[in-house]
């Protein structure tokens, strides 16, 4: 299984970016998200998504600016990041799990992208 993440990039705060994420080989990931994290920080969760069905779930600090959404077709994930703000500025990591339960638990995803940085400056 792997996860290629596309996106990401330098921009000014209040800019918008999208990252995607497709899932390849045998996936048999239900949920699918993204992490971040930043120097010096531990990665959290921002949002995800199942394959199955119902609402993505979102981080508080993100709610109202990010959007995430799903192609199952092209098993692709979106996340329509608008808004951006400096804080916002991570390694962003696409990852999936095998469970159709959404969590927030890092340990909880077994396949992992290699990340993609964005960046914000102020």
């Amino acid at each position: 299984v792997q996860l290629g993440e596309r996106g990401g990039g330098l921009v000014p705060a209040g800019a918008s970016l999208r990252l995607s994420c497709t899932i390849s080989g045998r996936p048999d990931s239900q949920t699918m998200g993204w992490f971040r994290q930043a120097p010096g920080k531990e990665r959290e969760f921002v949002a995800a998504i199942s394959w199955i069905g119902g609402s993505p779930s979102y981080t508080e600090s993100v709610k109202d600016r990010f959007t995430l959404s799903r192609d199952n077709a092209k098993k692709t994930i979106y996340l329509q990041m608008n808004g951006l703000k400096p804080e916002d500025t991570a390694v962003y990591y696409c990852a999936a799990r095998p469970d159709r339960a959404i969590v927030t638990y890092a340990a909880d995803y077994i396949y992992w992208g290699r990340g993609t940085q964005v960046t914000v400056s102020s």
